[in-house]
């Protein structure tokens, strides 16, 4: 009997855009899982190597906003400087605020693989759901 991971992530159809579905133990593991689904659209994670630190903060007034925020915020550090991700800390979450340390490196197109052009995380069908052990996280991405 197979057992779905702990943390993960899963992509879903949408209409011309594209869905991501992140689950973890906690709030700190969704976002991250959700972090690198979307990272991993724009190239995958394993072409990445983990050279280079950045900080990424956001904040939102619930945690449906600061997950877009937080997506958002990192698509801009990809758009201004290029920077791709290989992995990231689990956030530390608080008082409607998110920051994590980023592994990754700058864009190689001589070493990576272009996915997909990822221009922001939005609010249409964004649901944020917290169970017992488990929080789920939806959102629907603007490609």
């Amino acid at each position: 009997m197979s057992r779905e991971p702990a943390d993960g992530y899963a992509y879903f159809d949408v209409a011309a855009d594209i869905g991501v579905e992140a689950w973890g133990a906690d709030a700190s593991g969704c976002f991250r899982q959700a972090l690198r689904a979307v990272f991993n659209l724009v190239v995958p994670l394993e072409a990445v190597e983990p050279r280079e630190t950045r900080e990424l903060s956001a904040q939102g007034d619930s945690i449906e906003a600061l997950l877009v925020e937080w997506l958002n915020e990192a698509l801009y550090l990809h758009d201004i400087e290029g920077f791709v991700l290989q992995d990231v800390e689990p956030p530390r979450m608080g008082s409607g605020r998110v920051h994590a340390v980023l592994w990754g490196e700058p864009v190689d197109p001589a070493r990576h693989p272009r996915g997909i052009l990822v221009k922001a995380a939005t609010f249409h069908q964004l649901a944020v759901v917290d169970t017992p052990g488990r929080v789920t996280a939806r959102v629907v991405l603007d490609i």
